[in-house]
């Protein structure tokens, strides 16, 4: 059982290190013209933070995920090397 919740692990490490490089290559590609298609994505989430005021407490929550063909490239090849392992 433990070798299976450390493979989970490896796994999520490895999908978020793929969302995460893929996004920067993104964003570093983008204004090339060539390379330009792979910062087209999508973003969505909450635009303006959802404010909890409770007089000696304020707490903000926010969430926006963008994926781009750059971070769907990432996380195909994170499930590849994943596979490999």
């Amino acid at each position: 059982m433990r070798g299976q919740t450390q493979n989970v692990w490896v796994l999520v490490l490895l999908l978020l290190a793929g969302v995460v490089l893929g996004g920067f290559i993104g964003n570093v590609v983008g204004d090339i013209p060539a390379l330009s298609w792979l910062a087209y994505g999508s973003k969505f989430g909450l635009s303006s933070p959802l404010v909890l005021d409770l007089g000696v407490l304020t707490l903000q929550f926010a969430f926006t995920i963008r994926f781009t063909i750059a971070g769907i490239i990432g996380i195909i090849v994170a499930l590849l090397v994943y596979r490999k392992l």
